[in-house]
């Protein structure tokens, strides 16, 4: 069986609730991942938006989630590192942690949450960038899995965060 990512909170392919927004309360989902492959040693999750302006845009990386975890609960503190010795590195809005969606009004935007089985953890320590945490990761992936939501602005709603995507 492939590894596979889900989340409670929205189907594949569909709207994100605004609860996990910059427009909402801007918590991270809960996500559910299926048994790994056997050589798993720990997981990173990089969640992103392809659609920004100004090109892709990190919202979270989240790594060295250790072996055992099958899912991440809804609100996951932007702590450095977490009880579960899981860390947290620097999304695009230059903070620690998830940063939801938050779009410019237009056309919705696509959030894909990526989760890799690894066959090593990362070593890094907390708030590395998206280049450190995929430089760690490459020729240890084992399988991954995704999922992915869209989110839409409608003019004039919003808190106006500087940096949106």
């Amino acid at each position: 069986m492939a590894l596979s990512l889900t989340s409670p909170a929205f189907v594949h392919d569909q709207p994100i609730p605004i609860r996990y927004t910059c427009d909402g309360e801007d918590l991270s989902p809960p996500l559910h991942w299926t048994d790994p492959p056997d050589r798993t040693q720990a997981f990173a999750l990089v969640a992103e938006d392809p659609d920004a302006p100004a090109g892709t845009f990190t919202h979270w990386l989240l790594y060295d989630i250790p072996v055992a975890a099958r899912e991440l609960e809804e609100g996951i503190p932007n702590d450095e590192t977490l009880p579960t010795q899981a860390k947290q590195g620097l999304n695009d809005f230059g903070r620690v942690g998830y940063g939801g969606p938050c779009p410019p009004p237009g056309p919705a935007h696509r959030y894909y949450f990526t989760l890799y089985a690894l066959s090593r953890p990362t070593t890094l320590g907390p708030r590395a960038t998206k280049g450190m945490v995929l430089d760690a990761i490459r020729d240890h992936v084992l399988a991954q899995a995704q999922i992915m939501g869209r989110y839409q602005r409608a003019a004039g709603t919003g808190k106006g965060k500087a940096k949106r995507a």
